[in-house]
This record gives C-alpha cells, sequence and structure tokens, in this order.
C-alpha cells in the first residue's frame, strides 16, 4: 500500500464558502436515489451512502429528512444526471457532472463556462475515454489495520487502496473499486462497522498531466467556474 495521488482538485470546501451549494448537491443527490431506490435507507443502499456523506459534510439531520420527505411527493423535479465533456486551457481533459431539470439551460450555461475559462466543451466521447468510472471510499485511519483490510477487500473489489490528504489536511485511506463493483465493497464495509467519510464514483484520470503552477491555476480558474453553476454536481479532470 502506498499513496494515492488525487488528481480530481476536491477544493469545493474550500472555495464554495456558502455551504447551500454543497447542500442542494447533496439534495440533489438525495432526489436521485429516493426516485430510484425508494426512501427507506435500509432499502435503498445509494441513499444511505448518501445520508453518510451528507453527515460528514455536517448537513443539518433536519435538511436531510426534509430532502427524502420532498423526493418523495408527486411534484418533485426529476432530475436528469447529464455528463458533459471538454478540454480546459493547455489541453487538460474536464468532465462535467450534471443533475438538471432543464438540459437546453445546461448545455448553454456549459458551453458558456468553458468558453469563457479559456477551454473548448467537447462531444460525447471526446476525452472520457481518458477516465475510468470507479467507486471511491474514503475511510478515517484510525484503529484499522490498513494492510489487513486491504487483503480482505480485494475479496470484494478492491483495486487500488493508499493514504491520501483530505480536504482539512487530515489523514485518511482511500479504496478504489471499479463502479460495478461499488454495491459489494459498500455493503463489505457496512458488515465490518466501517462507516467512510465519504463514498461515491469518481471519474480518475489514467494518466494525470503535471502543469507548471501557474497554467495550473488557469486550468482551476475554468474548474471553479464550473463548480459554481447550480446545476454541476462535481467536476473531475486530469490535471495531477
Amino acid at each position: 500500500m502506498g499513496r494515492i495521488f488525487e488528481t480530481r482538485k476536491a477544493t469545493m470546501f474550500a472555495r464554495w464558502d456558502r455551504m447551500s451549494k454543497l447542500f442542494a448537491r447533496l439534495g440533489k443527490e438525495i432526489t436521485i436515489a429516493v426516485k430510484k431506490g425508494g426512501p427507506s435507507p435500509d432499502a435503498n443502499p445509494s441513499l444511505r451512502r448518501i445520508i453518510q456523506n451528507a453527515r460528514a459534510a455536517n448537513m443539518p439531520k433536519e435538511k436531510v429528512e426534509s430532502a427524502i420527505k420532498k423526493a418523495s411527493g408527486q411534484d418533485q423535479a426529476n432530475y436528469e444526471e447529464i455528463l458533459y465533456e471538454g478540454y480546459g486551457p493547455h489541453g487538460v481533459a474536464v468532465l462535467v457532472e450534471c443533475a438538471t431539470d432543464n438540459p437546453v439551460r445546461t448545455v448553454g450555461n456549459i458551453r458558456h463556462h468553458f468558453s469563457k475559462g479559456g477551454g473548448n466543451m467537447g462531444s460525447t466521447g471526446s476525452v472520457a475515454f481518458q477516465f475510468k468510472r470507479m467507486g471511491v471510499f474514503r475511510l478515517d485511519p484510525a484503529g484499522l489495520d490498513a494492510e489487513a483490510l486491504e487483503l480482505e477487500m480485494i475479496d470484494f473489489g478492491l483495486e487500488e487502496m493508499g493514504e491520501s490528504i483530505g480536504e482539512k489536511g487530515e489523514a485518511q485511506l482511500v479504496l478504489r473499486c471499479g463502479f460495478a463493483d461499488f454495491g459489494q465493497l459498500q455493503r463489505a464495509l457496512e458488515e465490518r462497522k466501517i462507516t467512510p467519510r465519504s463514498a461515491e464514483s469518481e471519474y480518475i484520470a489514467a494518466t494525470p498531466v503535471e502543469l507548471p503552477e501557474e497554467k495550473a491555476a488557469e486550468v482551476l480558474k475554468l474548474v471553479d467556474l464550473l463548480e459554481q453553476d447550480e446545476d454541476v454536481q462535481r467536476v473531475f479532470h486530469n490535471l495531477r
């Protein structure tokens, strides 16, 4: 087990000083999960996972419960999940994960952000081949035997595991599996009473690229523009 490089610069907590943006993203994820699998966390693993993520993000319990109740209603908006692709400055590949009730509005906004940020929006498949969709679990390493856990989880789809640094500089263990194995690895951790700090599907760059600090800042400016859009859930790229 070594170090894991996280090429998706997960800095939204630092950049989004308004927690409402994060809570809105989680609220949409709750809505989508409830629409697909029902309002019971016990019977809906996706919802259970999102609730865990919401707790880790300090989303108030009443907001979580309200989102579940609202999602169960007849008049709740149906969100369409769309993945947009493009290139940022200096040829950096960018994937933009959206959840929207108005794709026409969203695609126009995303195209505008790419243009304003010095990039170009691409067609479907133009950059996605440079990424692999994986299940990513981030754990608090305290009290865990990392080597033993790694050996156990291989039987449940674990492909790689390593140490990393979290948003606030905290140590963490990162477990990655193929997206198809997400559910069984989640169940394996639950059976061992291990609650991840976060558990999400992410697009991992196959070949991260290095840029000088000044050029990397230009890329991250585009990422910031995209992340602030109300329809954008997450942004991934291959900048190391």
